[in-house]
This record gives structure tokens, C-alpha cells and sequence, in this order.
């Protein structure tokens, strides 16, 4: 997935021309909520079969922005859902011969992009791109955390998403799978000034819930232990009405279902899929209305 992503810094020369990226509040507000997942980001080799995939499963809609000029610049799409952005879809080809696989990139809120930089890197942080200014969309960096998770911090420049409940076909939770979940944690912690809660283990794993202004923003877990080779990796799940029934879409869509639909420790439901190409994202079935504020 590094690797992956040393292919998405490299298309930062089309990303920084005089294109203009949607901002992601439309209409701008004033609400700023650090450390909140506010925007998330694929780099895929096929645009065009990649908007198929993700319109038909979960209904997203897309708006098509030629960056870099008419000639050798990069595809890009911003996915819609009933006209607000959902996320951004850039084509990338990737090396051949090469073992990299399309993914999703998380983005978190900050007031300050250089500040983030700065704090990243002293605490061992990688970074992977900018800080820069992304025209129409605000200021951001990519990093790679001290355990090699790759993630993105955002400055936007039109406010961020208000906390609220996400709807069926929206951006819901996002969970970090890395190989040391404690010291990961307080890394996020110091960088986002989270509050982070123990939750109940499984076995020998260990769970984290990350949460600011009393409201949950996302899960550190442990790699899971039949899975010993696994990579640290951000992974986000889309919040579906029926996890099986969106799970059953998937491979007439061409995309495949890597755990099917399990009931979680919330009484919900979650599955894994990966993309026609390999992007891996999770289907969160939230119960009815249930608030995702943290504990007190």
C-alpha cells in the first residue's frame, strides 16, 4: 500500500495545476471538527470501470474534472450521493509487473496543515506529499504513521461536514489495522487530540475507540492474527441499509466479498469488499438511528 501511495504523490504535479477541485462542503459552513474523517480518496487504473462499480452499488452519482490542461492531464470524478460529494475518484495508471492494488485514502481534518507536518514527523511520521495548496479544496499532506499506515491530513478551505449520522450510501466509520494498536493510538492522539477508549477485546486483540468532542471517529485494531503478513492500513466502511443484500451486488458488479456480512459487537452488520480492481472498503449496517457519540 506505500508503494501505492509513492504512485499517488507522483500524480502531484497534475493535482497541482490550476484545475479546481470541489470544495467539500457545498455550501461552505463554518464548522471545523479536527480529526474528523472528512473526505476520502481513491486512486484506481480505470476511472470509468471504477464509477460503474461503486453507482451500482451504492447509487453514487459523478461530476468528471480534467486536470493538468486538455492535453496529459489526469482523470478525476467526484462522486455524488443526492448532490453533496461523497468522494473523489483519480486515475492513475499503475507500473506493470508491479504487486500495488488500487485504495482508498482517508482525509482528516486539521486547522493547520504545516503545524500536522510538523508534529507528524517528530513523533515518526513519514511524509509522503505537500503540505500544498489544492485549489478549490483547501490545503493538505499525506503521511505514512510510525507503524506505515498511510493516511492524508485536510485543511479545508469550505468548512467541514457537520456531525451527524450518515446516510445509507455515506462515508460511516473508519478503523486502523496495524501491528502495535496502543502505540498507534496515542500517535493519533498527540497529532488529533483524540480521547481514545479501551473497547472489549477479542481473543488477544486489542481495540480502541478514538473519539473527539464527545463523538466517535474511528477504531485502532490489531492485524488480525491469521493474518501475520498484513500491511497497517486506515480501512473505511460506507453505511448500507442491508449488508447482505449490498454484499450480493458485488460480483455482478465484478468486485469480490472478502468476509461476508457478520453481526458486530454493536448488534449491527459489516462485510469487506474489494473493488473490481482491489480497492478494499468496508459495509457498516448501522442499527435504526443510533447516535455514534463516544462514551462520557
Amino acid at each position: 500500500m506505500l508503494a501505492l501511495f509513492i504512485c499517488f504523490v507522483c500524480a502531484a504535479p497534475a493535482m497541482a495545476a490550476p484545475a479546481q477541485f470541489p470544495p467539500i462542503v457545498q455550501p461552505p459552513s463554518n464548522e471545523h471538527h479536527e480529526g474528523k474523517v472528512i473526505f476520502v480518496e481513491l486512486v484506481t487504473p480505470d476511472l470509468a470501470a471504477a464509477k460503474q462499480f461503486y453507482a451500482g452499488l451504492f447509487g453514487w452519482t459523478f461530476r468528471d474534472i480534467q486536470t493538468g490542461g486538455k492535453t496529459g492531464g489526469k482523470k478525476y470524478a467526484e462522486a455524488l450521493l443526492d448532490g453533496h460529494p461523497v468522494a473523489g475518484l483519480f486515475q492513475r495508471r499503475l507500473p506493470a509487473g508491479k504487486h500495488r492494488r488500487p485504495a482508498w485514502l482517508s482525509f482528516f481534518s486539521v486547522r493547520n496543515v504545516d503545524a500536522a507536518k510538523k508534529a507528524a514527523a517528530q513523533d515518526g511520521a513519514k511524509v509522503l506529499f505537500g503540505p500544498r495548496d489544492i485549489p478549490g479544496r483547501g490545503r493538505e499532506a499525506v503521511f505514512a504513521d510510525p507503524q506505515g499506515a498511510v493516511f492524508a491530513v485536510l485543511a479545508s478551505g469550505s468548512g467541514d461536514p457537520a456531525d451527524v449520522l450518515a446516510a445509507p450510501g455515506e462515508w460511516i466509520w473508519s478503523s486502523l489495522i496495524t501491528t502495535d494498536p496502543d502505540t498507534d493510538a496515542a500517535f493519533y492522539q498527540k497529532l488529533f487530540g483524540y480521547d481514545v477508549f479501551p473497547l472489549p477485546a477479542s481473543g488477544n486483540a486489542r481495540h480502541l475507540l478514538l473519539a473527539s468532542e464527545n463523538y466517535a471517529r474511528a477504531s485502532v485494531n490489531s492485524i488480525p492474527v491469521k493474518k501475520p503478513g498484513l500491511h497497517p492500513h486506515w480501512l473505511n466502511f460506507v453505511r448500507v441499509e442491508d449488508a447482505e443484500k449490498t454484499a450480493a451486488k458485488v460480483a455482478a458488479l465484478g468486485g469480490r466479498v472478502l468476509v461476508a456480512p457478520r453481526t458486530d459487537r454493536q448488534g449491527g452488520k459489516i462485510a469487506l469488499i474489494a473493488d473490481p480492481f482491489g480497492a478494499v472498503f468496508g459495509l457498516l449496517e448501522w442499527p435504526g438511528t443510533k447516535s455514534m457519540e463516544a462514551p462520557r
